[in-house]
């Protein structure tokens, strides 16, 4: 049964980048490749990605405006962006509510999962809407006081796995529902 997934890393005091989109603060961090809530096996159970546009300019500069990516990818924005020149890059551009997208990003998947990459507001969008199964995340010691919240939603979540992997505790959560008064 596909999934949709939030994987990200997140500061201490919950910001998944600085005020300037900068992630210096997470590139410096030990980490194992190969430990506990990992990329690549994470990666490998994925079948489709959709991302917000701040993410998917933030991943054209730093790969150099080469596409990272071999699967279908959705970007939501509400502007004109460059498409990657990368000789099969699968990005489609949308807007909009992402319920409207939900079905054709399941379909793309398969069996597989659908990975929100990024932003925490997109994130959010897809629980506000009750489409979002799971919040995987990386904690690193490290604190902004500001930058682009983790996820910017009152939800209940529930702690399935945690483990350390380095300088981050990782921890799996089901998303149970919007937070409530009664939950």
């Amino acid at each position: 049964m596909t999934r949709t997934i939030y994987y990200t890393a997140s500061t201490l005091d919950g910001f998944i980048a600085d005020p300037d989109d900068r992630l210096d603060w997470l590139l410096r961090q030990d980490l194992d490749e190969q430990g506990p809530l990992n990329y690549e096996e994470f990666y490998a159970g994925v079948g489709v990605l959709v991302m917000g546009s701040t993410t998917y300019e933030w991943v054209m500069r730093h790969e150099d405006g080469r596409w990272p990516y071999q699967l279908p990818c959705w970007v939501m924005t509400s502007r004109e962006l460059d498409p990657p020149t990368t000789e099969g890059a699968d990005v489609r551009f949308a807007s909009g509510d992402v319920r409207d997208l939900y079905d054709d990003l399941v379909a793309a998947a398969g069996e597989r999962d659908v990975w929100v990459v990024g932003g925490g507001d997109l994130a959010g969008q897809f629980a506000d809407a009750g489409l979002l199964d799971e919040l995987i995340v990386y904690l690193a010691g490290v604190t902004l006081g500001a930058g682009r919240p983790l996820l910017p939603r009152r939800l209940d979540l529930e702690l399935v796995e945690t483990a350390r992997n380095r300088a981050f505790l990782t921890a799996r959560y089901r998303v149970l529902g919007t937070l409530t008064e009664d939950r």
